[in-house]
């Protein structure tokens, strides 16, 4: 029986049943509003009427650092699993912290 119970599917539908049981007992308790004000469900748009113009975010000083983690934690990821057993694996490895440094370096010239 245990294995049943083990088996993906199965779990999946049991785990399914739990959640939606404990989701419809919750429900019962749960806040309901009785007025429903018309502007609880338009987007919140720090009360300017047409806000098409308001977001434009600026991603130019987001993009580097983004690029910089990502380089770091392949490059940290790829050095880690390196096993160091020769001369030649070390020799690459040192090579890749090189090439990496260089890229960090072009990434935040000015």
């Amino acid at each position: 029986m245990s294995r049943l119970l083990l088996m993906p599917p199965v779990a999946f539908i049991l785990l399914f049943l739990a959640v939606r049981i404990t989701c419809s007992l919750f429900s019962k308790i749960a806040y309901h509003p009785k007025n429903i004000s018309e502007g609880s469900r338009k987007p919140y748009a720090c009360g300017e009427d047409r806000y098409d113009h308001m977001a434009q975010p600026d991603y130019s000083s987001f993009f580097p650092f983004a690029f910089f983690f990502t380089i770091a934690h392949v490059a940290t990821l790829i050095l880690t699993t390196v096993p160091m057993e020769s001369t030649r694996v070390l020799t690459i490895a040192l090579l890749y912290i090189g090439s990496v440094s260089v890229a960090l370096c072009i990434l935040f010239r000015r």
